[in-house]
């Protein structure tokens, strides 16, 4: 399970540092792509194909469906870490989540996320009040089915 909250900065190249706790989860290659919420998503190899299978299954003749699969998979790209731990992010990907300097990285069970500093103080600002609630309504209508 990926877990935790990580300040990194990406330098002007579009390298940024994962951390070690993360690349000994992720192993020697993983995915990045346009995730939700103006943030990137990180997948492992073995993550990546699960998902990719679901996208496969949805219905292409559903405008939602070939919509979503286009925004998931065009920016999607293999990295490797070099010998600093860094991984290259593409130029549109860093223009996607707008990140500039100070990143947050954050494990996610599954994946990882990437959020500029301010994109992540907004949500975190947004939702504070709404968490209690939210929680509470996912696990009563998880409990419920």
């Amino acid at each position: 399970m990926l877990m935790g909250e990580y300040h990194h900065n990406i330098d002007d190249k579009g390298r940024l540092i994962i951390p070690s706790k993360f690349r000994e989860e992720l192993g020697e290659s993983l995915i990045v792509t346009r995730g939700l919420d103006n943030c990137l998503f990180i997948y492992s190899p073995k993550e990546w194909n699960l998902i990719v299978s679901k996208l496969k299954q949805l219905p292409f003749t559903k405008k939602d469906a070939r919509s979503f699969t286009r925004f998931f998979l065009a920016g999607a790209t293999v990295c490797e870490f070099d010998k600093q731990g860094r991984i290259n992010i593409t130029s549109p990907l860093v223009n996607y989540a707008d990140l500039v300097k100070e990143c947050i990285i954050i494990g996610v069970n599954d994946r990882l996320e990437v959020w500029s500093k301010h994109n992540w103080e907004q949500f975190l600002k947004t939702n504070e009040d709404n968490l209690s609630n939210i929680a509470e309504d996912l696990f009563l209508n998880n409990i419920d089915a």
